[in-house]
């Protein structure tokens, strides 16, 4: 068996089309473009990567891109102030604080402090209960940019054992929680799991997200499942590696999504239609 590759650059640039187009739409009715506030603090390279990407996804499909760069230096107070600010704005329409901050800010205040209804990431509390009671209104984008992904391969879900590496509150829990509202029964591993291994095993849909590269092997799969690695490590070579090892999953898999051009698109993708959400259901 060789799995079939769930391709997640085609799907987000389809997605990105339609988004493209629902802006278009907006413009000929006489309504602005969406507005994304993307704040940026300090100098750490992935996230400047990772905020380099966004900005360029909002110049493709017509968003108005507000970037805010802040010196490491920011304080706690300052970064709340901003984002108070940005609250209020009329003209923004999402906000993205990228993650991680300086260790002297404490993210979860943070992403508290940002309006519910401009949470654009899906992290607040509010979205995430909203989430947790199957009644979604902005949601997780990583987590959701899964569930599309399946959906568009034709995979289905309902009364699939599915198993998940891993359980932080940006990919692990609110992709359960997917898992779940789609009809699943969810297995949600950690840390401090016992023989996981075992768990892995029954998995007829696995989503991995715990940041260490290939740590899970072929031999682990169960034959025919569904993975889907949703890690991303560079190697001291250089290379691009999941949490999966691809090779040996691959072989035993049906459909396996790819690192890189697997969910990582769909998340930048996602984060683009939760803006454009964000603005139609402020009726602006």
């Amino acid at each position: 068996m060789s799995a079939t590759i769930i391709d997640g650059n085609a799907a987000a640039k389809e997605m990105r089309r339609d988004i493209e187009a629902r802006v278009g739409a907006r413009l000929q009715a006489g309504k602005r473009a969406p507005g994304l506030a993307v704040v940026l603090v300090g100098l750490n390279p992935a996230s400047q990567v990772y905020v380099s990407h966004k900005r360029k996804d909002c110049a493709e499909v017509g968003f108005r891109d507000l970037a805010y760069d802040l010196p490491e230096s920011t304080s706690e107070a300052e970064l709340l102030a901003l984002i108070d600010r940005l609250n209020e704005d009329p003209e923004v329409d999402g906000i993205l604080v990228q993650l991680p901050l300086p260790g002297h800010i404490h993210a979860e205040k943070v992403i508290e402090r940002i309006r519910a209804d401009k949470d654009v990431d899906g992290f607040h509390p509010y979205n995430v209960g909203r989430l947790a009671l199957r009644m979604p209104l902005l949601r997780p984008c990583t987590p959701r940019g899964v569930m599309v992904l399946l959906e568009r391969s034709g995979i289905a879900l309902a009364g699939k054992e599915a198993v998940v590496v891993g359980a932080s509150n940006i990919v692990g829990r609110p992709m359960a929680l997917e898992l779940l509202a789609a009809g699943c029964t969810v297995t949600v591993t950690h840390s401090r799991t016992q023989d996981l291994e075992s768990h892995i095993r029954r998995a007829e849909v696995l989503v991995v997200a715990v940041g260490r590269p290939e740590m899970i092997r072929g031999e682990w799969i169960r034959p025919g499942a569904v993975v889907v690695d949703v890690g991303i490590n560079r190697r001291e070579d250089g290379r691009l590696v999941g949490d999966v090892h691809f090779d040996s999953a691959k072989a035993v898999a049906s459909a396996i999504t790819p690192v890189p051009g697997g969910v990582g698109p769909m998340t930048r993708a996602l984060l683009l239609q939760n803006t454009l959400e964000a603005t139609e259901l402020r009726g602006v």
